[in-house]
């Protein structure tokens, strides 16, 4: 046989038999490690009632192909295993400990409890540690419950040992540990130390945590991220100089770490210069003094410096010199201070700071004029510039030049003024609102390249016509012109803009009908057009084709016609208001249709994200668009980021007939309905008292007769009732919320009776008068007797429920979070039941 080609032969022999050896320890997996996994899933349950990890089955024999898990493709054993996000619940199985070969353990975003346990420091091959974002917390000892004579009991969790177990420095392999977002107490272990190959650590919000010595992190040569938010340094003196020993530390977060407390942040021997590109220290109620000690932490290298949420009244020049920064973060600081005293000290050398693209000085009390030079000395194009809540003034020059690709420019809440020129095709976001910028908006249609995806203009004093040129935008998401004078209608080009979540003209002059070409936004979820001159038929094609609206609001314009059936489908509506128009007709029934208005559940679709690049970072900007002007119990406010918490419908002031439909009473959810100022007939719906949610309920100024449902006394929420001038007769049912308005609320109903109005009802009696000792003759005495003994087991039965079920909620986590919740819906039905039951006995004493 030829050598090469027998060769050949050999070498693909020997291939196919490696190939197929593989293939036969791929399919194995040790029992060991699957009993394990077993185990620690018989500790677990799933948040939504479901079978957690349902492929981890007992018949599946080969564990490494169950999801999560991850084998050695040539020895078959578990080495990783990742549950982030699987909504688990329980606690963590001692088993894991036989996962001898495990060296990533992901558990983050779930909801593990108890304490992380201390059997983890065996877990020694482990690299990547991540138990984030979890309920792990600490545990009341359990020496407690032998305290049976305990009158009272105050435990300083602060003093007792910490909960995060000692024996993590056992992990002396670990590169990676996150132990953030969880409710642990006391000290951060001495122990980590230890962990000498540690290269990130991550215990931001870890709970009420804090360190007693932070010698141990100049340990960690290796380290180079570390984030320490929430975690309390008030007791650190020296902690610069610690910082300043690692010599790989790139990357620092001491967020909420109360740094005003400590005495002496830093020595006078500083050994080494600090190799920091990222230093956030925002929200640690900091003085300009802590200037002095943040320049050893400053170098060229520094390209990311969040210092927002303190109370500085300036900058110091040193930053000018820092020619590496990218980012300079310094919003809601509270001090006032001038503008030009601000932009002298970062402009002596500004020009330098030759990679800087963002610039945040919102929120800081900024006085005086912003002039040309500012817009001018920007060495490099911006991708992020926020001034906004200032009281900056001046006017805006042209915005067309300084700004990259994708920018944001956020110059709202402040006082400049005149028309808006150009603005650069390339901008992402633009937010001028709260100003007091004149003249029309027809710079819109210079900006032909379509990145724009936020526009807001609204609350200023712009006027004209919106242009007919809005095919451009095809990435808007967000269009707020409220509050101006814009007039006349809307263009037809305004159809074009297929991603518009949002569109709020609220308070303008617009008027005629809505364009047909309005349909084609079936990305909407906002739609607010209230305080216009809009008129014809509320448009079928709203609930036909925008169907992802959640915030619908008409008011106050010249709508006529009927209430369209078509919008009983729209499933995700929350804030329905067609108040204030010429609607006639009768209220559809079919409003039980409106599934958002009886069911609770998640609406994520009113937030945007603007994603920009910061240096070595993605920061992500949420831009929360649920913001409306509400009609809420008789004055409009303004509600911000919480509209997806409220469920309304308001037909007031429209000339609505006929009966309120029965189908109203199965919106569970409802917080608000207003029907108030129509011409509505018949009687309350019986079953009104389900709507256990409303706080606002009007029925005022209608034609409503009948009695007033008794089911109403449970709805026990109300705290805004009027259902005067109406027909309403008979007794006004007795709850704790019922009789707590004004008589005025109930004006107007000739046969209405009873408290909290003069008028008695019909075979109501005049008290009878008593005795010196408050007890009247005969009987009487019987009833007292019934109080004092009513009385005295109430106390009694309290007394020996609440050392009870103390004692059992102390040692008890489910119990505590199960008897608080159970509280809170109980304790209005024993005041009713109570104040009946007084109310009872009083009136058989004064009847006796």
């Amino acid at each position: 046989m030829n050598p090469c080609v027998f060769i050949i032969f050999s070498l693909l022999y020997l291939h196919l038999e490696l190939s197929f050896a593989n293939q036969l320890v791929i399919n194995k997996c040790s029992n060991n490690e699957r009993d394990a996994l077993l185990h620690f899933k018989s500790h677990l349950q799933d948040s939504n009632d479901s079978d957690p990890l349902p492929t981890w089955r007992a018949d599946k024999h080969d564990c490494c192909t169950w999801e999560g898990v991850t084998c050695n493709n040539q020895t078959g054993r578990v080495t990783k295993l990742d549950l982030s996000g699987y909504n688990l619940e329980g606690e963590i199985s001692h088993s894991l400990a036989n996962l001898s070969y495990l060296n990533n353990l992901y558990l983050s975003g779930n909801s593990f409890n108890g304490t992380i346990p201390t059997f983890i420091g065996s877990m020694t091959q482990l690299r990547y540690l991540d138990l984030s974002d979890n309920d792990f917390e600490g545990i009341i000892p359990r020496s407690v419950s032998s305290l049976t004579k305990l009158r009272a009991l105050r435990l300083n969790l602060n003093n007792l040992n910490g909960t995060i177990p000692r024996s993590i420095g056992l992990l002396t392999e670990l590169r990676y540990l996150d132990l953030s977002y969880n409710s642990l107490y006391g000290t951060i272990p001495p122990e980590f130390g230890n962990l000498t190959n540690l290269e990130i650590l991550v215990v931001s919000y870890a709970g009420r945590c804090r360190v007693e010595n932070l010698d141990w992190l100049s340990h960690l040569f290796h380290m180079e991220i570390l984030y320490m938010d929430g975690i309390s340094l008030a007791s650190q003196n020296h902690w610069v100089n610690v910082v300043l020993s690692i010599p790989k530390l790139f990357t620092l977060s001491l967020k909420e770490c109360e740094l005003s407390k400590v005495m002496y942040p830093y020595s006078s021997f500083l050994n080494s210069s600090s190799s920091l590109i990222s230093l956030v220290l925002g929200n640690n109620n900091l003085t300009s003094s802590m200037y002095h000690w943040m320049f050893p932490l400053t170098s060229n290298k520094l390209q990311y410096l969040c210092l927002s949420d303190n109370m500085l009244d300036g900058i110091p020049k040193y930053l000018g010199n820092l020619s590496s920064l990218e980012n300079l973060i310094l919003d809601n600081n509270s001090a006032m201070i001038e503008f030009p005293v601000f932009l002298n000290n970062l402009s002596d050398e500004i020009r330098t700071l030759k990679n800087l693209f963002y610039l945040d000085i919102s929120n800081n009390g900024i006085l005086d004029t912003v002039h040309q030079d500012f817009w001018d000395m920007w060495p490099s194009q911006l991708r992020y510039l926020n001034l906004s809540s200032n009281s900056i003034s001046g006017k805006v020059p042209d915005l067309s030049s300084a700004f990259d690709n994708n920018s944001v420019i956020d110059l709202s809440s402040n006082n400049f003024y005149g028309p808006i020129s150009n603005v650069s095709s390339t901008v992402a976001s633009l937010n001028l609102s709260r100003n007091k910028f004149y003249g029309g908006i027809s710079f819109l249609c210079q900006i032909v390249h379509g990145f724009l995806q936020f526009l807001d203009l609204s609350d200023n004093f712009l006027s004209g016509q919106l242009p007919d040129c809005l095919w451009h935008f095809k990435e808007l998401k967000v269009l707020n012109l409220g509050d101006n004078n814009l007039s006349g209608r809307l263009p037809p080009s305004i159809g074009s803009l297929m991603e518009l979540k949002v569109l709020d003209l609220h308070k303008n002059d617009l008027d005629g009908e809505l364009p047909l070409s309005l349909k084609n936004c079936t990305s909407l979820n906002s739609l607010i057009l209230q305080g216009n001159n809009f008129s014809g038929n509320v448009p079928i094609w709203i609930g036909e084709n925008l169907l992802r609206l959640y915030v619908l609001i008409l008011r106050s314009n010249i709508f006529f016609g009927t209430i369209p059936l078509q919008l009983c489908q729209l499933s995700n509506i929350r804030i329905l208001d067609l108040s204030m128009n010429n609607l006639h007709g009768t209220i559809p029934s079919c409003l039980n249709n409106l599934t958002s208005m009886i069911q609770q559940k998640a609406h994520s679709n009113s937030i945007l994200r603007f994603s920009l690049v910061g240096g070595l970072h993605d920061n992500i900007y949420d831009k929360y668009v649920d913001h409306a002007l509400i009609q809420w119990q008789g004055y409009e406010r303004e509600f911000f980021n919480n509209l997806r918490f409220l469920r309304m419908i308001d037909l007031s002031s429209n000339n609505l007939t006929g009966q309120i439909p029965y189908e109203v009473t199965n919106l569970y959810e409802l917080v608000s309905l207003n029907l108030s100022k129509n011409a509505l007939l018949g009687e309350i719906p019986q079953n009104i008292g389900e709507l256990k949610k409303l706080l606002t309920l009007d029925l005022s100024r209608n034609h409503l007769s009948g009695e007033m449902p008794l089911s109403m006394s449970s709805m026990t929420f109300l705290n805004d009732l009027d259902v005067s001038y109406n027909s309403l007769s008979g007794r006004i049912p007795s709850s704790t919320q019922l009789q707590s308005f004004e008589p005025s609320r109930y004006d107007g109903n000739a046969g209405l009776c009873g408290p909290p109005l003069s008028r008695k009802c019909l075979g109501d009696e005049e008290s009878e008068p008593t005795s010196v000792n408050g007890k009247s003759s005969g009987d009487g005495e019987e009833v007292d007797e019934l109080l004092g003994w009513f009385y005295i087991g109430g106390a009694s039965g309290f007394a020996t429920g609440f050392w009870i079920a103390c004692g059992a909620l102390l040692l008890n986590r489910r119990g505590r979070h199960a008897f608080f919740h159970f509280y809170d819906s109980f304790k209005d039905w024993v005041y009713v039941k109570v104040v009946v039951f007084i109310a009872y006995l009083q009136k058989k004493k004064k009847k006796k």
